[in-house]
């Protein structure tokens, strides 16, 4: 088995990290949850698009409003461990700030924060048999989240950045232009980030991701389309979806060639290492295209653009059973349902509605 913080540098660095784009959407999206605190139907999900996102985590999903972050993880014993806690982005307290391009890359650094404490919480849920604890954090666990971070942007930044220069310059003879470069090492970056897709796939312990991934895409199909949030309702839907965190990379990949394209040839380390402080600006420019290709995903012209980022879904999501949807929704619903103005954080366990009542020994936590 991989190490926990492994498992989650290589579920980050692989585009597990979906929940990108939780706008705040006009109405009640700012509630977290239908405006009686139920269930949203069909025109209040309508509503809500663009406002729920989610991510895969190791034998759980994590799903994230614009108001709260909720995690579900399956226990070894079968129960269901839900972590739920509240959430403000800073584009969302610092109004100034949500201007195209900028946000996205302020989105992107708080879902690899919220993200990898989620992957981390969901390894020790799901490697533990002992009744969950709600507890403080220590150092410890601020800095494994962090250093889990640092591993998953290092990956990232060297398997798609940086190789791919070294093997241009391999192959590209010095009297080429910066315009035929560029072109090698953006084939060199696509073809590296698909092989490490098709790599980390064939890990048992990341295929399972995978399913959970598979389940949460569903989970938010069903949401979208206004079905009931259960297993059932999420069952007919496909594991493929527009706004993922695998298809926001392509576009990371896509982007970084134009924009690359106007520096010209790197012939120093300098060269090298300018390139790396125009990836958030790549990131801001992709968040924009991920949006636009969730909100226009039907446009003919725009499907070209959409297609091979779903198609990479293929490698990254796989079809889950239903005890995993049914882990997906419960993170959905605990997302979706209204707190108090004052809530901080719990951790319970969830209960199917025909269950016994729970014991000392058993209840929430």
């Amino acid at each position: 088995m991989l190490p926990r913080y492994l498992r989650a540098a290589l579920a980050g660095a692989a585009g597990a990290l979906d929940q990108l784009t939780p706008d705040e959407a006009p109405g009640s999206a700012g509630d977290g949850g239908a405006p009686d605190g139920g269930v949203p139907d069909a025109a209040e999900a309508r509503k809500l698009d663009l406002a729920v996102g989610g991510q895969a985590l190791i034998e759980g999903v994590m799903m994230r409003s614009p108001r709260y972050v909720a995690m579900a993880v399956r226990t070894p014993d079968g129960r269901i461990v839900v972590r739920k806690k509240p959430f403000a982005s800073v584009i969302r307290r610092l109004r100034f700030l949500n201007v195209p391009v900028l946000r996205g890359g302020i989105h992107l650094i708080e879902s690899m924060v919220v993200g990898i404490d989620a992957l981390m919480f969901s390894a020790d849920q799901a490697t533990s048999e002992d009744r969950v604890q709600d507890r403080p954090r220590t150092f410890t666990d601020t800095a494994t989240t962090w250093g889990t971070i640092a591993l998953s942007f290092a990956l990232s930044l060297g398997l798609f950045f940086y190789v791919p220069i070294l093997l241009t310059d391999l192959v590209v003879g010095k009297e080429s232009g910066s315009v035929a470069w560029n072109a090698v090492d953006g084939v060199f970056r696509v073809a590296m980030f698909v092989a490490y897709l098709w790599l980390v796939s064939r890990f048992k312990d990341m295929a399972r991701v995978f399913e959970y991934h598979g389940a949460e895409h569903m989970s938010i199909h069903a949401f979208e389309n206004g079905r009931s949030l259960d297993a059932d309702g999420a069952r007919p839907f496909t594991t493929l979806h527009p706004r993922c965190g695998t298809s926001f990379l392509f576009f990371v990949m896509l982007i970084s060639i134009v924009v690359f394209s106007f520096l010209g040839r790197p012939h120093t380390l300098g060269d090298r290492l300018e390139r790396l402080a125009y990836v958030p600006l790549i990131g801001g420019l992709a968040y924009e295209a991920i949006k636009l290709s969730g909100k226009y995903c039907k446009l003919w012209i725009l499907r070209p653009f959409i297609w091979p980022g779903l198609w990479l879904q293929k490698i990254t999501t796989k079809r889950p059973d239903d005890e995993q949807l049914t882990v997906a929704m419960t993170a959905l619903r605990s997302v979706l349902s209204p707190e108090a103005d004052d809530f901080r954080e719990r951790v319970f366990y969830d209960l199917p509605a025909d269950a016994p009542t729970p014991s000392a020994e058993g209840g929430a936590a």
